[in-house]
């Protein structure tokens, strides 16, 4: 076996078409030896992970052979899977928080708790614990995973200040359905086709002080940082506080008001401008799936750092601190009032990932926004 995967390593920067490594590992699959592909992957780590950047052939024989464990229903294959992304050679957090994704999608809760018990890091068990709970698993109550996830020896990790239960303000979130072949994931945004509004001169709008800080920026912005630091992406989140209460039928003139970048230009006959209230749960649906899913050029943050990351945005907007718990921002959420809104501006790119969101606190007098956009 030794010879057959070091011909494979070697033979691999060469090759014109990996498919029938691919192949050759499908076949090992199937006769029930997982082993030879966590080995083969090994391997091929520990050859290439470091040139994974230049070396095409690489990346893809090793994001196959990872799927392929992952994804294949058995508890050997889960074993195989997590004796893979725990080797020396292919440590990675970024991998860890793939294969946690990938194995929540495909196995049983009761095929997983040996990720509890055996040899997994705490970033993967981490993120485990939340891509479970995303897809529905009463993690408090899972044999095996019910003692990790529910002490408090993680409690310091990021991820440990997320509940472990879908809030109803989460709903039933959009997963990725994930195969050997890839994955696929359905985008709750895009180019605005809300009711468009003019520039209302008759509309009362309140003086506005921008509040903005870095950390508020920052926070708000959470959910599409990967957006910008990873893809072609542009974010402007900014926050007001308001001489007066603003009136629901005002919000439109208001936002024209402000000198946003993302709005320059828009209300006139020439650059149509929409805005459109909305619930706050079809505010961390975008956010969420901005977060998990990434833009144009990356592929997100994964589901549980995903949800982390579109708490944070809605704390932000709702006026909240970061850190606050998942259930007082649910809270205030609810208690803001929430709009989506659109433009054909130059600022957005109007291909397929453009948000534009707003939350008016409770008295009215803050008016929070997040727009992001990204292109191909």
């Amino acid at each position: 076996m030794a010879d057959r995967i070091q011909k494979i390593v070697t033979k691999l920067p060469g090759l014109k078409s990996v498919t029938d490594v691919w192949k050759t590992a499908d076949s090992s699959l199937e006769r029930g030896d997982a082993a030879f592909v966590t080995d083969l992957a090994i391997a091929l780590a520990g050859a290439y992970a470091t040139d994974a950047g230049r070396m095409w052939q690489y990346r893809s024989v090793f994001d196959y052979l990872l799927r392929l464990l992952a994804t294949t229903p058995g508890p050997g294959n889960v074993v195989q899977a997590l004796r893979l992304v725990s080797s020396v050679e292919a440590a990675d957090r970024k991998i860890d928080r793939h294969t946690a994704s990938l194995l929540a999608s495909s196995q049983p809760a009761e095929d997983l708790a040996v990720a509890f018990t055996g040899h997994a890091t705490e970033e993967l068990r981490a993120c485990l614990v939340h891509e479970l709970v995303l897809r529905g698993v009463d993690v408090s109550e899972s044999p095996g995973i019910a003692g990790w996830a529910t002490s408090t020896h993680w409690s310091h990790h990021p991820l440990g200040e997320l509940p472990l239960a879908l809030s109803e303000l989460e709903g039933q979130p959009d997963l990725p359905s994930y195969s050997v072949r890839g994955g696929s994931h359905s985008i709750p945004y895009g180019p605005s086709a809300n009711r468009e509004v003019q520039r209302d001169a008759r509309a009362h709008v309140p003086s506005a002080e921008e509040t903005t800080t870095e950390a508020v920026a920052k926070g708000t912005g959470a959910a599409v940082t990967n957006w910008a630091d990873e893809s072609n992406g542009r974010i402007e989140a900014r926050v007001f506080d308001l001489a007066a209460p603003l009136a629901a039928e005002s919000v439109p003139s208001t936002l024209l008001a402000l000198g946003l970048a993302c709005l320059e230009g828009a209300g006139t006959k020439k650059t149509a401008f929409s805005v459109e209230a909305c619930p706050p749960e079809h505010a961390w649906r975008i956010l969420f799936a901005a977060a998990s899913t990434g833009g144009a050029y990356n592929s997100g943050a994964g589901g549980a750092y995903g949800r982390l990351a579109a708490w944070q945005s809605m704390a932000g907007l709702s006026g909240m601190a970061q850190g606050s718990l998942a259930e007082e921002v649910e809270a205030c959420a609810r208690a803001c009032a929430w709009y989506a809104f659109g433009a054909e501006t130059k600022w957005f790119e109007r291909v397929a990932w453009d948000i534009g969101l707003v939350a008016v606190s409770p008295e009215r007098r803050r008016l929070a926004m997040l727009a992001a956009t990204d292109t191909d």
